[in-house]
């Protein structure tokens, strides 16, 4: 895996088409995927971002927000961080600056009970009737999403059929886990779409846990008391999973811990291309800083 994509620009952009390259169908996705921002660019991968609101003030992830200033802003004001969607009509003219996409466009989104994002693309999907745009569901965050997208235009540029690229994305979302370890829970008890963190208030600075999104469902998998141990068990828990076909550790403003766990993790999963992608500051702002995990897709089973 080339080094720069390992630590993607802070400001993310809409891709053209390849150069050279007339690319049938187009993928589109936004910045909560977290796909480092090169990945996206060398792909095709078409990013729009979505806002981090601390008090009055909305930012677009990763264009007028960096990480380091997101980070800065944590610790200088009281306010956690909200984040909010784009107005339907940004991605209706996304959609329509796709007009080399001649046999459509995939659009994969945040899972759909945890934000709003893919009804929105739902709204502006509809707006564009003379193309043909699927919008999917990915029930994952972060890299969970951002692996089907990448999959989908990696499938667009060896010329697969739309038919076929939906196929091949829908055919991840049972193998896609996103595992991480969370060193704080206050940050997703305050967001309030996580129901079992209620149950947990009176010891929420006395546990690490680790949690498991999958298939929309954010799960309490174990509850540690210490931080190495988390990391452990987060280790334990992947590896369990079996044989994997992608994976890449994240973090949230973590990069000692990330590669602690990515040494730990290259000593027990062969052949694994090493990917440390930091996550944006969309995910951040549910997760709280700290947080370390992996995202994976399991092989198919033959």
């Amino acid at each position: 895996m080339p080094c720069a994509y390992l630590f993607p620009a802070l400001c993310l952009s809409v891709p053209g088409p390849v150069p050279g390259r007339d690319l049938m169908i187009r993928v589109i996705t936004e910045s909560t995927a977290d796909i480092p921002a090169e990945l996206a660019a060398e792909l095709g991968i078409t990013i729009v971002p979505s806002f981090v609101v601390f008090g009055s003030d909305s930012y677009r992830d990763g264009v007028e927000l960096s990480r380091q200033e997101f980070y800065e802003k944590l610790e200088t004001t009281r306010t956690i961080p909200t984040t909010g969607t784009p107005h339907p009509a940004v991605y209706e003219e996304a959609y329509r600056g796709m007009g080399q996409a001649k046999d459509g466009i995939v659009s994969i989104h945040l899972a759909a009970n945890l934000s709003a994002l893919h009804h929105v693309a739902l709204v502006a999907a509809r707006n564009v009737p003379e193309t043909r745009i699927v919008v999917i569901d990915s029930g994952q965050v972060t890299m969970g999403c951002g692996w089907m997208a990448i999959a989908a235009a990696q499938a667009a540029r060896r010329g697969e059929t739309l038919e076929q690229i939906v196929d091949l994305v829908e055919g991840m979302k049972e193998r896609t886990r996103v595992l991480a370890v969370l060193d704080t829970l206050d940050f997703i008890y305050r967001g309030g779409r996580v129901g079992w963190v209620q149950a947990l208030v009176g010891t929420l600075m006395r546990i690490k846990p680790i949690i498991d999104v999958h298939q929309g469902q954010v799960l309490l998998l174990e509850r540690a008391r210490t931080r190495a141990r988390s990391i452990r068990r987060l280790l334990d828990q992947v590896v369990a999973l079996g044989p994997l076909e992608r994976a890449a550790v994240l973090h949230t403003n973590a990069p000692d811990t990330a590669n602690h766990v990515a040494d730990q993790f290259a000593g027990t999963i062969p052949n694994w291309e090493r990917l440390i992608a930091p996550a944006g500051v969309t995910i951040a702002s549910h997760v709280g800083p700290g947080a370390v995990g992996i995202a994976c897709v399991t092989a198919k089973q033959t």
